[in-house]
């Protein structure tokens, strides 16, 4: 026997279980396990309620789906884990690990995963800042990759200190490692938004980039007896021109002048040959036997027919060379030397 139902006025639900039943009885396979557990419940309790659906209610039903489905303009999975999936490649590592710092905390799941996902730098200071036993157990629970990594980034001393301490972690119950979790994602995943996207040293560091030499060494003179520690940060932020040597590659400079007006280039390098000041004259010399030989020439010529340069002049020059080389780097077209690398290569301390 048949049971007619008017489509009108059936319900969401036992239109939704009318068309999985559809759905199932054409070996179709719905990806039911995405939805709440609650929703599926009650779905599979409304599909037993059904006996047999006329052919009248079932097309009016299927109408109303293929209707509805055609005004769908984007369907994404919902929920807060899928949507850093979708982030997570375009969003900072610190984003990342706070949201998972999050989620965890209020989820009373395993905060490691954010602790795990802050970045190298982050996760450096971390280390540093906790006790060596807290340290030890915080390393065990990284990747390895990135576990070598961070331990690079620490001092000699501090780095055995918390390799020796890892031997020790052995003891430590799953509740105390699972504590020590949670307590370093509060206090390292979960600290508010910033008003600004960088640190103090990088923007001061960015605005001294763009002073007169004069005003940079002076505000940096005051710096170094007002705090030490900032005027360092401050220091290793700081890029000009005669940093070129030890932050470009020598293969990435033809590309970087070729983007400069020659007779901007011809200013900056023959202001810093005739400066007398042994940084400048290197960091010209280096660019110049970076360059092809003839695109080298084709410059050198500019410079011999350059009287007397203005020092503000040759500031300019220099600094459109230095911002060409920032915005390239910006862009992820070349890559800079790491100040620290540039420091151990020069073999300075």
């Amino acid at each position: 026997m048949t049971f007619a139902f008017d489509s009108a006025r059936l319900d969401q639900r036992r239109k939704a279980a009318i068309i999985v039943r559809f759905l199932l009885a054409d070996g179709q396979r719905p990806p039911l396990a995405n939805l709440p557990e609650d929703t599926q419940v009650e779905l599979t309790r409304e599909m037993a309620r059904l006996n047999v659906v006329d052919r009248t209610t079932l097309d009016a039903v299927i109408s109303e789906f293929a209707d509805e489905l055609e005004g769908v303009g984007l369907a994404v999975p919902g929920g807060e884990d899928a949507a850093l999936d979708a982030l997570s490649s375009h969003i900072s590592p610190g984003a990342v690990a706070r949201l998972k710092a999050e989620a965890a905390l209020r989820n009373g799941s395993d905060p490691w995963g954010a602790v795990a996902a802050l970045g190298l730098t982050e996760l450096a200071r971390l280390l540093a800042r906790e006790s060596v036993e807290v340290a030890a157990v915080a390393l065990s629970k990284l990747p390895v990759p990135k576990a070598a990594e961070v331990l690079g980034k620490l001092p000699g001393e501090q780095a055995r200190r918390i390799t020796f301490a890892v031997s020790r972690t052995s003891r430590i119950s799953p509740e105390a490692v699972l504590r020590i979790g949670r307590a370093l994602a509060e206090e390292y995943c979960m600290t508010p938004a910033s008003a600004f996207p960088q640190p103090a040293g990088e923007r001061l560091g960015a605005i001294l980039n763009s002073s007169p030499p004069a005003t940079r060494e002076d505000v940096l003179g005051g710096l170094e007896v007002a705090d030490k520690d900032f005027a360092a940060e401050v220091r290793r932020a700081i890029f000009t021109f005669t940093h070129l040597p030890r932050r470009v590659k020598a293969a990435d400079v033809p590309r970087l002048l070729r983007l400069v007006e020659p007779r901007v280039a011809a200013i900056a390098l023959a202001a810093a040959e005739r400066s007398g000041k042994a940084d400048e004259m290197e960091a010209a010399e280096f660019l110049l036997e970076s360059l092809p030989q003839r695109l080298a020439d084709t410059i050198r010529e500019e410079m011999a027919t350059l009287e007397r340069i203005k020092p503000v002049d040759a500031e300019s020059a220099q600094a459109a060379i230095v911002n060409t080389v920032r915005d390239r780097a910006a862009l992820g077209e070349i890559e800079l030397v790491d100040p620290e690398d540039a420091q151990a290569a020069a073999g300075k301390p």
